[in-house]
């Protein structure tokens, strides 16, 4: 086999981001009777959180702004969004999301399929940018732990995707050269630029087929493609 270390991202690539926090936000709507204090619908909400939260995150990963950002002032720009002004509330929501979501443990489709198939015949590593003390709770929820030997977040590796820093500390920590990886990620800038700039192979997941000019060493819309892959 060409490698021998897989890097994988969680969030949108394993962890069905989207379905685990519609759920979480549905939660909070009716726990919090949003609708009465004035958000007015729940698919506008979840529309506004992503929204919102996309653009936070690309300044998060660019460098631009603190994790503390995001937490403090996504959902006060969702309140602001419709008008409401309750500092406590965005708090409220803010803590909720942040602590329910990572208890949510839907997949993308195929990700348990594919697991099994790689788990035997390669090393499996996380690398992600998220936040350090939920990534243990994503991949306990939805029960895929025992298929990676580590997780490097990039509070641990002290950078961030893109920087190959990241990438060199993952595999320096695994014992494996550059040319022996290949990073598994839907992020062109943060997963496969990264890897890129860390000289590492890359599968760029694209379930949408968005259409793009990135140079990526191989690119699938299926999990279960990797299985052909690999």
């Amino acid at each position: 086999m060409k490698y021998k270390c897989i890097l994988f991202d969680l969030d949108h690539t394993l962890w069905d981001f989207e379905t685990n926090s519609s759920r979480t936000l549905a939660e909070l709507y009716e726990a919090h009777n949003l609708q009465a204090r004035g958000v007015t619908g729940f698919s506008e909400f979840r529309k506004v959180f992503s929204a919102i939260n996309t653009d936070l995150w690309t300044k998060y990963d660019a460098g631009l702004i603190s994790r503390d950002e995001i937490r403090f002032h996504r959902f006060r720009s969702i309140l602001a969004h419709f008008d409401v002004d309750d500092e406590k509330l965005s708090m409220t929501l803010s803590d909720e999301y942040v602590m329910q979501s990572p208890k949510k443990g839907a997949l993308m489709p195929h990700a348990i399929e594919s697991l099994e198939y790689l788990a035997s015949r390669y090393h499996m590593t996380i690398i992600t940018n998220g936040f350090e003390e939920i990534q243990g709770t994503k991949l306990a929820s939805s029960g895929i732990t025992h298929y990676f030997k580590s997780v490097v977040t990039s509070a641990r590796a002290g950078h961030k995707k893109p920087a190959r820093e990241i990438f060199d500390f993952a595999l320096a920590e695994n014992g494996f050269a550059h040319h022996e990886a290949v990073m598994i990620g839907d992020n062109l800038h943060t997963d496969m630029g990264g890897a890129r700039n860390a000289h590492v192979d890359t599968i760029y997941y694209n379930p949408e087929q968005i259409s793009h000019d990135e140079t990526v060493t191989y690119e699938i819309h299926d999990l279960k493609q990797l299985c052909a892959i690999l």
